[in-house]
């Protein structure tokens, strides 16, 4: 039974041949970075970063190759260290339109001696988490500075105007039964 499941893993892209995190987190106004691990074989291609999915028309891919060393697009930096087998990619001064799903991939397009062939690329999707600062949040503010700050002064007045009231002599006055 674990053979048919072994053999689907071989005909997913990049499943063998690239590694990296599936989800990594970093919060608004920061930065993040992600390390992609590959194998020997392909140590002379390229490498590449886009947001998914990945076409010119949506997101233009930050390439880089063993000969660039670092590429910077905008706030997105790519580097390729082949002596480790691994390239890095880093997303400064991150904001909540930063969070979705990425691929880590190498483009295999291949141009040998006039023949032309492409491979589908190993890659491996990552997804980007920047969670909602609290302290950005102008709900929050406003619950802090203003709506908190109100609610404690009227509590105020209603135990202040509720106290035991204290007669001259010191000793609390007792309510007036209209009974009597």
């Amino acid at each position: 039974m674990w053979l048919p499941s072994a053999l689907l893993l071989l005909c997913v892209p990049g499943s063998l041949s690239l590694s990296g995190p599936s989800t990594v987190m970093g919060s608004v106004g920061g930065s993040l970075s992600v390390q992609c691990q590959y194998k020997e074989e392909y140590k002379t291609f390229n490498k590449y970063w886009c947001r998914q999915p990945c076409m010119l028309l949506f997101s233009e891919p930050v390439e880089t190759s063993s000969f660039k060393g670092e590429v910077r697009s905008g706030r997105v930096s790519i580097m390729d260290q082949p002596g480790n087998l691994t390239f890095t990619v880093t997303l400064e001064n991150l904001t909540e339109n930063d969070a979705g799903k990425y691929r880590c991939g190498i483009a295999t397009l291949l141009q040998e001696d006039g023949l032309s062939g492409f491979l589908p690329d190993p890659f491996f999707q990552v997804q980007v988490l920047v969670p909602r600062s609290l302290l950005s949040s102008v709900h929050f503010l406003l619950l802090v500075f203003l709506e908190l700050p109100l609610f404690l002064s009227m509590l105020s007045a209603v135990l202040w105007v509720n106290r035991p009231q204290r007669n001259s002599e010191g000793r609390r006055s007792q309510p007036v039964d209209e009974n009597q």
